[in-house]
């Protein structure tokens, strides 16, 4: 991995120019939704940054990316499963398959609570929003610590055909302070101090996996050289909508820019056309015997002398113009909300909607984002999957599972398929079987595997709920000891009973002596 001085800031520069257009796409969505996002080019902490007239874009964008959030890392339930072949799972389980399904459930749910305690979803969300507006962001994940997310102006990426990744480079401010002793040692003496160095970060694929190196002024961080297995690359870059043949992807206010642009246009005029309707301004005919010192001086209720005709009232007159403006914000704005997935677009114009039609009139806006699932699902998921279960592994919270058996399954959208999709199966399972009965059911079937099974799929740890065979064992034992005793005891009492009479009814001693022993 050998590297000239100053080689990776000098790939940043060239890759640079292929991200231009990306980039003025991003910039200009990002100031007609959140400016913050992606801000102009040379702007600093102290920038004044221009606010749209309009709000329904920051809203839309900030509605759909919680949408995204809850959809791609729901806080119930574990969005993914892990999956074992059929021919492997027999030679692994036999038929207890319950117990095993139970054993990844809670791996499963071990992932959700890694992700948890890293804090992963505040910057999912924030990458989410500039996927939104820009159609790219670049995610970190480091060994330690949350996540860290990359605007599209930080980093450059390189793919192949098939969007593979080939190369990524990151770009960082850093502060003097904070360079390696390594670097600082290296760095030329300078009379006025440097407020800032930049830190270039480079990731190239190799037929091995992925290699990593760092970059600081020119001097190559030795310490930073290092190896990532291809299904182990902390670096994730992301798109919002994927284009052949192009290193980026585009944005979903991309699709809706014109509509963005027009209701900006509307709302200005209208806002500054009503600023302007709002100003009363009087006017007195110069020939008129009202005077205008008079008016302006008298207080309210007033009489003066004077013609009313001398004065009036200027007006704009535009009041038709801005209804037509006024009308069309507003198809615009329906067909944004609807876009945007707001809650006002689903719901009918009626006194009383029904929670039903909400969710089922939101389910079928929802199902147009099938595509943005599947590559989320490919490109953020998955991976972070990979990453979860691997530093879980080296945690030692799980155990090493073989890649060829053990395959994660993304669980995505809104009819997701996977522990869910097995609940209902199971319920449905059951309840065709109730017609034949309890008893054929009990005969039938193996109920400890089905609870097993069931306890899976809703995402329930079964350790100390659900009784062993070990304890069941025990139980039926300890059972079948009392019903021997207590048959003892009932046999004991049946013979007390028959002698009795024979008791009572002797008077010598050696003829109760024989009673009793006729009972034993």
């Amino acid at each position: 991995m050998e590297q000239d001085v100053g080689t990776v800031a000098k790939r940043y520069s060239q890759l640079d120019g292929e991200r231009d257009t990306f980039l003025e796409r991003g910039r200009e969505a990002a100031r007609l939704t959140i400016p913050t996002l992606l801000p102009e080019e040379g702007h600093s902490s102290s920038s004044i940054y221009a606010t749209p007239y309009q709000g329904i874009g920051a809203r839309g964008v900030n509605n759909l990316a919680s949408k995204l959030l809850l959809a791609l890392l729901p806080p119930n339930s574990p969005f993914f499963r892990l999956t074992i072949d059929d021919f492997d799972l027999q030679q692994i389980a036999g038929d207890n398959r319950g117990q095993v399904e139970e054993g990844l459930a809670r791996i499963e749910r071990a992932a959700m609570q890694e992700i948890e305690g890293k804090s992963i979803r505040v910057p999912t969300f924030e990458a989410l929003k500039l996927l939104i507006v820009t159609g790219n962001a670049l995610v970190y994940m480091p060994k330690e610590g949350g996540m860290k997310v990359f605007r599209p102006d930080r980093y450059v990426v390189k793919r192949d055909a098939m969007g593979k990744v080939l190369e990524i480079i990151t770009k960082e401010t850093m502060a003097p302070q904070t360079l390696p002793d390594e670097v600082r040692e290296q760095l030329p003496p300078s009379d006025t101090p440097v407020k800032s160095h930049d830190l270039y970060t480079r990731v190239t694929r190799t037929p091995k996996g992925f290699e990593v190196v760092q970059e600081v002024s020119g001097i190559l961080l030795e310490s930073s050289k290092g190896m990532f297995k291809e299904d182990q690359n902390p670096f994730i870059p992301l798109r919002f909508i994927r284009i052949d043949g192009e290193d980026y992807g585009r944005g979903f206010i991309e699709e809706y820019i014109g509509d963005l642009r027009s209701l900006e246009a509307l709302t200005k005029a209208i806002v500054q056309g009503s600023a302007a309707s709002a100003k009363v301004l009087f006017l007195v005919r110069p020939n008129g015997s009202t005077k205008t010192k008079d008016l302006s001086a008298a207080p309210n209720g007033a009489f003066l002398q004077g013609d009313s005709n001398d004065v009036s009232t200027l007006q704009v007159a535009k009041g038709g113009d801005f209804r037509v403006a006024l009308e069309t914000m507003r198809m615009i704005n329906d067909r944004l909300g609807a876009a945007f997935l707001l809650n006002s677009s689903v719901q009918r114009s009626a006194e009383r909607v029904t929670a039903e039609e909400v969710r089922f009139m939101a389910q079928e806006l929802e199902t147009a984002l099938g595509g943005v699932y599947s590559i989320l699902s490919q490109e953020f998921q998955l991976p972070l999957i990979n990453l979860l279960l691997n530093s879980l592994q080296k945690q030692g919270k799980m155990p090493k599972m073989p890649k060829e058996s053990v395959k994660p399954t993304v669980v995505t959208g809104i009819e997701a398929l996977g522990r869910g999709q097995d609940l209902n199966k199971l319920a449905s399972f059951l309840q065709y079987l109730q017609p034949l009965g309890p008893e054929v059911i009990a005969n039938e079937m193996n109920l400890g595997d089905y609870i097993d099974r069931l306890a899976a799929s809703l995402g329930i740890d079964t350790s100390g709920l659900i009784k062993s065979e070990e304890q069941k064992a025990q139980e039926q034992m300890m059972q079948q000891q009392m019903m021997q005793q207590q048959m003892l005891e009932q046999a004991g009492m049946g013979a007390m009973q028959k002698a009795a009479p024979a008791i009572a009814g002797a008077v010598d001693p050696q003829q109760v002596q024989q009673a009793m022993e006729q009972m034993s």
